[in-house]
């Protein structure tokens, strides 16, 4: 089995090389292929020192076009059976992967997603746990599923799985419009538990609450349309 790391970055100059070294010390990633989605820090320059390495893709976007086409820059780039999304911010640990790739390796689902509550997590803003449950919840109504992390960014998807899939998200709506298109064609999410280190807007955090409202009306639109 092959794995590809994708990695969206945008302005996240203080974390992407310890990121990477998390990355590449975990052992499992075939190729790790890293989106600058239009950084104006430093990240760039210290991406440059990253395309000469070994099993690793560095794809520039021009100007910042959002998460979601990150992604999906790295979907098309992608070539390993699986597909695993990791931001940049240090949030995730790498060393989780064992464990999210588990039930795709054992045969059992194609698609894993890795669960902020059910694992230890440094605490997180009441108000985004209360948005996260209540998207969560609504995604649960809406297409007969019973997550309990549908925002994660621990999303693992073997590639014919998405492969398929258009997306048309450009920012964080990509979140739910891949799980809720995930969830349509039949796949059923199998979730993991995973650590999870919050971070403070002053140290970088960039989803806010305006994104709720976006969220709830793409989880509407593709209950209905494709």
């Amino acid at each position: 089995m092959k794995l590809s790391v994708i990695i969206p970055v945008y302005n996240e100059e203080s974390t992407i090389t310890k990121i990477l070294c998390q990355v590449r010390s975990v052992g499992l990633a075939h190729e790790i292929i890293i989106v600058d989605d239009g950084s104006t820090d430093q990240t760039r320059q210290l991406l440059k020192q990253e395309e000469n390495r070994l099993n690793t893709i560095v794809v520039y976007h021009e100007h910042n076009q959002g998460k979601g086409a990150a992604v999906q820059t790295g979907f098309d780039r992608a070539t390993g059976d699986v597909l695993l999304i990791q931001d940049a911010d240090l949030e995730y640990d790498p060393r989780d992967y064992p464990i999210l790739l588990r039930p795709i390796e054992e045969g059992r689902v194609k698609v894993v997603y890795g669960s902020r509550f059910l694992g230890s997590r440094k605490a997180m803003l009441f108000w985004h746990m209360l948005g996260n449950k209540s998207l969560t919840l609504l995604t649960n109504i809406l297409y007969n599923a019973i997550l309990s992390d549908m925002e994660t960014c621990y999303k693992v998807f073997c590639a014919d799985v998405v492969k398929g899939i258009p997306l048309r998200s450009r920012r964080f709506e990509f979140e739910p419009e891949i799980t809720a298109k995930v969830l349509k064609r039949g796949y059923r999410i199998f979730e993991v538990p995973i650590s999870y280190y919050g971070r403070e807007y002053e140290e970088g955090k960039k989803i806010t609450w305006r994104e709720g409202p976006k969220a709830v009306w793409t989880l509407i639109k593709y209950r209905i349309v494709d």
